[in-house]
């Protein structure tokens, strides 16, 4: 669409979603069509998150401004009290410096707030990873109700494109672009295993057929029992790998986040020969991690996103990700000693290796940025305001309402 330059803002609240939406802001940042805004908010701004806006400012980008939260604790009241700061803070913003377009991703409360405020202000919002599920956290909630705020729509799958739209949005603005984690491993180029072992603090003993495993395990908010004694079961499944190295990065900022840092720093403490904790690794590091490890044990979306694409078999623990597509290389098993063993026993046999090198991801070919930046220049963003919503015809089959934009 040509015309003035418009104003495009990009919230970000994390390491994780930071890497996701990174190659669409350089995209964003390159074309002259578009004048990108930087937002930054959440764990980016802790310390005991690692202050991760570095990387951000690290790959070359201005942040146009910052909206702390104050995650000093880890409670549910301290997330309700962060989200009313989202709100708070992004409403100033946006009231001096009005966006044509405030794009976000998934499902996090710190997200929340800037929806919110964009939604109260009247700024039309693309939503991407909408019409996903994951039952076992709360974030499963956010993500439709941005859902319903947000007028643009780019899902990682059909499925995905087909529950948006079921939800009363438009089909003429829900497109199946694919996942932009795709677009992430196979375009950074990764490290060396030798050069990865450095970073990590370790020795490669070339030869030596040692195990790597990569280890995330974020709070599942849903579920009664405690989060912290389903990471202690995992590390004591662990126990009985005592040759594999284990590399485990940091719970997110949700309740019990510390409590479960805190159990894994007092395990590699306990184990300094054979483990190590990253509260980040960064993009390049976390890639290059699944690129050369021999399994993703956890509960993080990147063992159903990610790890399927690096050819890699993923050990996924408990129901933080009940309902997502998985591809044939996703191994679930409950919060059970046993059964997370028989999982990880499983993904490491050499039948399991061949199936996870072979299988294809749901989630698209790699090329999500580049779909989501020629939908956003032929787009006029003063059509998304007002909306209406789009009833199904009763019996009607929702993929066929209209054309979209399909995987290419």
């Amino acid at each position: 669409m040509s015309g003035a330059v418009r104003k495009v803002a990009v919230v970000t609240g994390s390491r994780a979603e930071y890497g996701l939406l990174q190659p669409l802001m350089v995209l964003l940042n390159q074309d002259q069509g578009f004048s990108l805004r930087i937002l930054v908010t959440g764990a980016h701004l802790e310390e005991r998150f690692g202050a991760t806006k570095s990387i951000i400012l690290e790959d070359g980008f201005t942040i146009s401004a910052e909206v702390p939260l104050d995650l000093k604790n880890d409670d549910n009241l301290s997330i309700v009290n962060a989200v009313a700061r989202s709100l708070q803070g992004f409403a100033d913003y946006f009231l001096k410096n009005t966006p044509d377009l405030l794009v976000v991703l998934g499902d996090r409360y710190e997200v929340f707030g800037a929806v919110q405020a964009a939604t109260f202000l009247r700024i039309p919002v693309a939503h991407i990873h909408g019409g996903e599920l994951t039952e076992g956290a709360f974030d499963d909630a956010l993500r439709h109700a941005m859902t319903k705020m947000a007028s643009l729509h780019f899902v990682a799958a059909e499925p995905y494109r087909d529950r948006v739209i079921q939800m009363g949005e438009n089909p003429g603005n829900v497109f199946n672009t694919g996942a932009l984690g795709v677009d992430q491993v196979r375009r950074i180029v990764k490290y060396s295993r030798r050069e990865l072992f450095e970073m990590l603090g370790f020795p490669d003993e070339e030869g030596s057929g040692q195990r790597l495993f990569s280890v995330t395990y974020h709070p599942v908010t849903m579920q009664a029992v405690s989060s912290v004694y389903s990471m202690q079961t995992l590390l004591d499944a662990l126990n009985q790998f005592p040759d594999a190295i284990k590399i485990f990065t940091g719970a997110n900022a949700d309740p019990e986040g510390d409590s479960i840092n805190a159990l894994i720093k007092d395990y590699v403490s306990r184990h300094p020969d054979r483990s190590r904790f990253f509260m980040s690794l960064g993009q390049k590091g976390y890639l290059s991690l699944l690129d050369h490890a021999d399994c993703v044990i956890g509960n993080s979306s990147s063992g159903l996103l990610e790890a399927p694409v690096a050819g890699l078999p993923t050990v996924n623990i408990g129901n933080r990700q009940a309902g997502r597509l998985r591809a044939k290389s996703v191994i679930d098993c409950q919060d059970d000693k046993d059964d997370i063993e028989e999982a990880i026993e499983k993904a490491l046999s050499p039948e399991y290796g061949q199936v996870a090198a072979k299988c294809d991801s749901p989630f698209g070919r790699g090329n999500a940025s580049h779909n989501i930046l020629d939908i956003l220049r032929d787009h006029d963003f003063t059509t998304l305001l007002p909306k209406t919503f789009f009833d199904l015809p009763v019996g009607a089959n929702q993929t066929a309402q209209s054309t979209t934009m399909r995987k290419r």
